[in-house]
């Protein structure tokens, strides 16, 4: 698999990534019409004789006319993709060269013979059905088989190799790859090549029919495979945020496939074209528990694009703050009174606050989240670029009568964090130093820490952060101080020994109203990644953030 340099941006090949899901996306089509519309029209496909073809396209020319109309897509879509490999600087030149041609060499037989079919054809099948005399239609039939069938795909046979020297000298290829390449263009070999060869070693009708459906499905998972290659390229795995791994707390073989489904970067790519939609929830019992450490113990932990806000007179500081809380019917507000019926889960928020340098606005950084619910923890996953949510093996929430919290999260074998917490109502006051050397008062910590209304995560691959706006309203004089026992092995390594300073919100709405990207157009993106990630590296420059730049007093 490839691997990117250290250094190295992660910008992507846009071209190269969306013509593979245009293409993959068309050839699912194509594959599903065949049969359904085309296979009673083909020689050897569902229709026993000449007769019921020809009676098949007479009754039917525009069903025929249409069942072409996708493959020709993705005869178009192939073009495309040759040519974004030949426009990707990373894909080497001499098989990219031999893509470009031999794709525009199999196009042209196979869509003159498409053509042929889908005009002079369909009025030589109407006079053979209403003359009875199929004699034309038939010469003409087997010229456009040819054409399509044996020429156009013995053609696109080459133009399959030079792909797989594409990304395989590119290093955007597994081994799995290899062995589904062999038997996908062996597939396809028999119904195109295999016709042209002498008649008593060419395969039958039903075998070529069964070869070529095989084939064409074992290519819609190669197509699949290499466009999740292609998009790992500028997407690798982190140690924490929106690409760090994703593991199922459970083992065998559900939880494995649930994996494969949550770290697709092909299904997070196609998930990019839907338009976000807004989610409510009436959400009980926040849990926060704050630690403030030294700023340069969190900054590795904040991605390039981003800068982390400071505290105190020197900028010494940071907050960390991870908080829990119970759903209320969490779901899209869209569904209105309907929402009564969606399950009220636990969720838990890890994060660090940061500020865009460029537009100059704040929020939070989630260097993880987690869920008790399995398809939540998919949904938000795949369809919210700035959740990196996971999944518990269990999780509960409960406060006593005496208002006493206790917090069990358990990511079992899962990538989920995990906290046991006992607490019981506190002193509202600042525990001392260094505390009270970044805020003036216990009320000043409780507006910097509530009130957060936009969540950040950065895209370099495309050049741009991504925020999510949200609606959270909390009056401060609810927030009840609490303290106790937290202890958390995944909190321990961002924040290591530091003191926790708890409090407990009883309920409140939340809404996740839209998300935005901020794109750095006017920016040479290659450019500007390349120093962000260098800068992660140097001394970093001191960032103090004052509550008065904040709005706060």
């Amino acid at each position: 698999m490839y691997a990117l340099a250290k250094n190295e941006p992660r910008v992507a090949a846009r071209f190269l990534e969306q013509a593979l899901l245009v293409n993959l996306g068309v050839h699912l089509v194509a594959v599903v019409a065949t049969p359904l519309l085309l296979a009673p029209g083909l020689p050897g496909g569902g229709s026993a004789s000449d007769a019921e073809r020809i009676s098949y396209l007479a009754a039917h020319p525009w069903l025929w006319r249409l069942g072409w109309l996708p493959w020709q897509a993705a005869a178009l879509m192939n073009v495309l993709t040759s040519l974004a490999l030949w426009r990707t600087s990373w894909v080497p030149r001499l098989p990219a060269i031999a893509a470009l041609w031999s794709t525009l060499l199999a196009v042209a037989p196979d869509q003159a013979g498409q053509i042929l079919w889908t005009t002079r054809g369909l009025d030589l099948a109407a006079e053979a059905e209403h003359s009875g005399e199929p004699a034309s239609y038939r010469m003409l039939e087997d010229q456009a088989y040819q054409a399509v069938v044996v020429w156009g795909g013995a053609l696109y046979l080459g133009m399959a190799l030079s792909w797989t020297w594409c990304f395989s000298a590119a290093g955007t290829w597994t081994k799995g790859l290899t062995v589904l390449s062999l038997l996908t263009w062996g597939l396809l070999a028999i119904g195109s090549i295999g016709l042209l060869m002498p008649a008593g070693w060419q395969p039958t009708p039903a075998v070529v029919g069964v070869s070529t459906a095989g084939g064409f499905a074992l290519l819609l998972f190669w197509l699949a495979q290499v466009a999740e290659q292609v998009l790992r390229r500028a997407r690798p795995d982190e140690k924490h945020g929106r690409m760090a791994p994703w593991r199922h707390p459970g083992r065998g073989l559900a939880a494995r496939a649930l994996e494969v489904l949550a770290n697709s970067r092909l299904l997070r790519a196609y998930c990019e074209w839907l338009p976000p939609l807004a989610f409510l929830s009436d959400i009980t019992d926040v849990l926060y528990v704050n630690y403030l450490i030294e700023a340069d113990r969190l900054r590795p932990f904040v991605p390039a694009g981003l800068e982390l806000q400071r505290l105190g007179p020197t900028g010494r500081y940071a907050l960390f703050t991870h908080l829990t809380f119970r759903h209320g019917h969490f779901g899209p507000r869209l569904l209105g009174p309907l929402r009564r019926f969606l399950p009220s889960p636990v969720h838990s928020n890890w994060r660090i606050y940061v500020v865009d340098p460029h537009t100059g606005l704040c929020g939070v950084y989630f260097v993880t989240n987690a869920i008790a619910s399995t398809p939540y923890a998919l949904a938000a996953r795949l369809l919210s670029e700035g959740m990196p949510m996971h999944l518990f093996q269990s999780a509960q929430v409960h406060v006593g009568d005496d208002r006493s919290c206790r917090v069990r999260l358990d990511p079992g074998q899962g990538s989920a964090p995990d906290l046991e917490a006992v607490l019981r109502p506190g002193d509202p006051a600042l525990p001392g130093l260094p505390w009270n050397e970044c805020f003036a008062s216990y009320a000043a910590l409780l507006a910097y820490c509530v009130s957060q209304h936009r969540a950040f995560s950065v895209q370099p691959w495309y050049g741009r952060i991504t925020r999510q706006e949200i609606t959270l309203h909390i009056p401060l004089d609810c927030c009840e101080p609490l303290v106790g026992e937290v202890h958390s092995h995944v909190a321990a390594a961002y924040v290591g020994e530091a003191a926790p300073l708890c409090f407990r919100v009883g309920q409140a709405t939340l809404c996740f109203e839209r998300e935005e990207h901020d794109q750095r157009m006017h920016e040479d993106v290659t450019l500007r990644l390349g120093v962000a990630q260098a800068c992660l590296t140097s001394p970093p420059a001191r960032r103090t953030v004052r509550l008065t730049d904040l709005g706060l007093s």
